[in-house]
Protein backbone atom coordinates (compact mmCIF):
# COMPACT_ATOMS: atom_id res chain seq x y z
CA UNK A 1 0.00 0.00 0.00
CA UNK A 2 2.80 2.53 0.76
CA UNK A 3 4.19 1.53 -2.55
CA UNK A 4 1.21 2.68 -4.23
CA UNK A 5 0.48 5.86 -2.43
CA UNK A 6 4.17 7.03 -3.30
CA UNK A 7 3.92 6.21 -6.83
CA UNK A 8 0.09 8.45 -7.07
CA UNK A 9 2.16 11.03 -5.46
CA UNK A 10 4.70 11.10 -7.58
CA UNK A 11 2.44 10.59 -10.02
CA UNK A 12 0.79 13.90 -9.05
CA UNK A 13 3.58 15.64 -8.43
CA UNK A 14 5.01 14.96 -12.35
CA UNK A 15 1.23 16.12 -13.55
CA UNK A 16 1.84 19.02 -11.68
CA UNK A 17 3.91 21.63 -14.45
CA UNK A 18 1.65 20.03 -17.01
CA UNK A 19 -1.52 21.12 -15.02
CA UNK A 20 -0.53 24.37 -14.43
CA UNK A 21 0.57 25.22 -18.09
CA UNK A 22 -2.72 23.25 -19.30
CA UNK A 23 -4.55 25.75 -16.85
CA UNK A 24 -3.22 28.76 -19.09
CA UNK A 25 -3.66 26.89 -22.43
CA UNK A 26 -7.46 26.58 -21.37
CA UNK A 27 -8.09 30.00 -21.33
CA UNK A 28 -6.76 30.50 -25.17
CA UNK A 29 -9.93 30.55 -27.55
CA UNK A 30 -9.96 28.56 -30.77
CA UNK A 31 -7.19 26.11 -30.55
CA UNK A 32 -9.40 23.05 -31.77
CA UNK A 33 -5.97 20.85 -31.28
CA UNK A 34 -5.48 21.15 -27.86
CA UNK A 35 -7.75 18.02 -27.13
CA UNK A 36 -4.87 16.21 -28.34
CA UNK A 37 -2.43 17.52 -25.41
CA UNK A 38 -3.82 15.13 -22.89
CA UNK A 39 -3.14 11.72 -24.46
CA UNK A 40 0.32 13.12 -25.96
CA UNK A 41 1.15 14.07 -22.38
CA UNK A 42 -0.11 10.98 -20.85
CA UNK A 43 2.07 8.73 -23.90
CA UNK A 44 4.89 10.29 -22.91
CA UNK A 45 4.36 9.96 -19.28
CA UNK A 46 4.02 6.43 -19.38
CA UNK A 47 7.38 5.56 -21.79
CA UNK A 48 9.75 8.17 -20.70
CA UNK A 49 9.62 6.49 -16.79
CA UNK A 50 10.34 3.20 -18.39
CA UNK A 51 13.86 4.59 -21.07
CA UNK A 52 15.01 6.43 -17.57
CA UNK A 53 14.59 3.25 -15.85
CA UNK A 54 16.45 0.85 -18.11
CA UNK A 55 19.21 3.85 -18.17
CA UNK A 56 19.33 4.14 -14.50
CA UNK A 57 19.50 0.04 -13.66
CA UNK A 58 22.63 0.16 -16.15
CA UNK A 59 24.10 3.01 -14.06
CA UNK A 60 22.86 1.98 -10.86
CA UNK A 61 24.97 -1.54 -11.89
CA UNK A 62 27.85 0.07 -13.23
CA UNK A 63 28.57 2.24 -10.14
CA UNK A 64 27.09 -0.08 -7.65
CA UNK A 65 24.89 3.01 -5.73
CA UNK A 66 21.98 2.38 -3.60
CA UNK A 67 18.60 3.56 -5.96
CA UNK A 68 16.46 5.24 -2.86
CA UNK A 69 19.26 7.85 -2.49
CA UNK A 70 19.33 8.63 -6.06
CA UNK A 71 15.66 8.58 -6.44
CA UNK A 72 15.49 11.04 -3.51
CA UNK A 73 18.21 13.14 -4.90
CA UNK A 74 16.94 13.03 -8.49
CA UNK A 75 13.16 14.27 -6.96
CA UNK A 76 14.70 17.50 -5.05
CA UNK A 77 16.81 18.43 -8.06
CA UNK A 78 13.44 18.38 -10.45
CA UNK A 79 11.70 20.52 -7.46
CA UNK A 80 14.39 22.83 -7.55
CA UNK A 81 14.34 22.77 -11.14
CA UNK A 82 10.65 23.43 -11.26
CA UNK A 83 10.76 26.06 -8.49
CA UNK A 84 13.50 27.88 -10.61
CA UNK A 85 11.46 28.33 -13.58
CA UNK A 86 8.52 29.22 -11.34
CA UNK A 87 10.44 31.93 -9.57
CA UNK A 88 11.63 33.32 -12.98
CA UNK A 89 7.73 33.60 -13.93
CA UNK A 90 9.04 32.22 -17.44
CA UNK A 91 6.31 32.76 -20.37
CA UNK A 92 5.16 30.21 -22.77
CA UNK A 93 4.24 31.64 -25.83
CA UNK A 94 3.16 28.48 -28.68
CA UNK A 95 1.65 28.45 -31.69
CA UNK A 96 -0.59 25.27 -31.64
CA UNK A 97 0.41 23.40 -34.25
CA UNK A 98 0.52 19.36 -34.06
CA UNK A 99 4.61 19.57 -33.87
CA UNK A 100 4.38 22.23 -31.36
CA UNK A 101 1.82 20.28 -29.42
CA UNK A 102 4.15 16.88 -29.43
CA UNK A 103 7.13 19.39 -28.05
CA UNK A 104 4.96 20.94 -25.15
CA UNK A 105 4.19 17.17 -24.05
CA UNK A 106 7.83 16.18 -24.43
CA UNK A 107 8.89 19.54 -22.46
CA UNK A 108 6.25 18.38 -19.72
CA UNK A 109 7.60 14.50 -19.60
CA UNK A 110 11.07 14.91 -19.46
CA UNK A 111 10.75 15.23 -15.75
CA UNK A 112 9.56 11.87 -15.97
CA UNK A 113 12.12 10.35 -17.69
CA UNK A 114 14.44 11.39 -14.39
CA UNK A 115 12.11 9.62 -12.07
CA UNK A 116 12.83 6.85 -13.94
CA UNK A 117 16.17 6.79 -13.29
CA UNK A 118 15.16 5.60 -10.08
CA UNK A 119 12.12 4.36 -9.74
CA UNK A 120 13.63 0.58 -8.97
CA UNK A 121 14.25 2.09 -5.47
CA UNK A 122 10.50 2.34 -5.12
CA UNK A 123 9.09 -0.60 -7.11
CA UNK A 124 9.94 -3.24 -9.73
CA UNK A 125 6.40 -3.17 -11.44
CA UNK A 126 7.67 -0.08 -13.90
CA UNK A 127 4.79 -0.75 -15.77
CA UNK A 128 2.31 -0.22 -13.34
CA UNK A 129 4.12 2.82 -12.32
CA UNK A 130 4.18 3.98 -15.39
CA UNK A 131 0.79 3.77 -16.32
CA UNK A 132 -0.37 5.32 -12.97
CA UNK A 133 2.22 8.46 -14.15
CA UNK A 134 0.39 7.95 -17.54
CA UNK A 135 -3.35 8.06 -16.25
CA UNK A 136 -2.50 10.89 -13.40
CA UNK A 137 -0.89 13.37 -16.62
CA UNK A 138 -3.16 12.53 -18.66
CA UNK A 139 -6.09 13.31 -15.94
CA UNK A 140 -4.48 16.36 -14.72
CA UNK A 141 -3.77 17.62 -17.97
CA UNK A 142 -7.46 17.42 -19.40
CA UNK A 143 -8.70 18.88 -16.00
CA UNK A 144 -6.16 21.91 -16.46
CA UNK A 145 -7.60 22.43 -19.51
CA UNK A 146 -11.15 22.35 -18.37
CA UNK A 147 -10.67 24.42 -15.73
CA UNK A 148 -8.53 26.67 -17.95
CA UNK A 149 -11.63 27.61 -19.55
CA UNK A 150 -13.31 28.45 -16.39
CA UNK A 151 -10.47 29.80 -14.11
CA UNK A 152 -8.03 32.69 -13.48
CA UNK A 153 -4.43 31.99 -14.06
CA UNK A 154 -3.88 32.33 -10.94
CA UNK A 155 -4.36 28.82 -9.95
CA UNK A 156 -1.45 27.30 -12.09
CA UNK A 157 1.03 29.19 -9.56
CA UNK A 158 -0.79 27.16 -7.05
CA UNK A 159 -0.63 23.86 -8.84
CA UNK A 160 3.15 24.39 -9.04
CA UNK A 161 4.17 25.31 -5.60
CA UNK A 162 1.82 22.17 -4.63
CA UNK A 163 4.23 19.96 -7.10
CA UNK A 164 7.30 21.18 -5.84
CA UNK A 165 6.47 21.05 -2.39
CA UNK A 166 5.57 17.20 -3.29
CA UNK A 167 8.43 16.55 -5.09
CA UNK A 168 10.77 17.93 -1.82
CA UNK A 169 9.18 15.74 0.53
CA UNK A 170 9.33 12.51 -1.53
CA UNK A 171 12.71 13.17 -2.16
CA UNK A 172 13.57 13.72 1.94
CA UNK A 173 11.80 10.93 2.70
CA UNK A 174 13.58 8.90 0.10
CA UNK A 175 17.05 10.16 0.91
CA UNK A 176 16.71 9.66 4.68
CA UNK A 177 14.92 6.20 4.31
Amino acid sequence: MKELVSILLIGISLSMDTFSLSLSLGTLKGNNRLFLLPIFVGILHFFMPLLGNLLGLKIISLLSLTTNKILGLILIILAINIAIHFFKEEKIELKLSYLSLILLAVSVSIDSFSVGLGISALTNKYYYASLIFAICSLSFTYLGLTIGKYCSKRLGKYANIMGILLLLILGIIHIFK
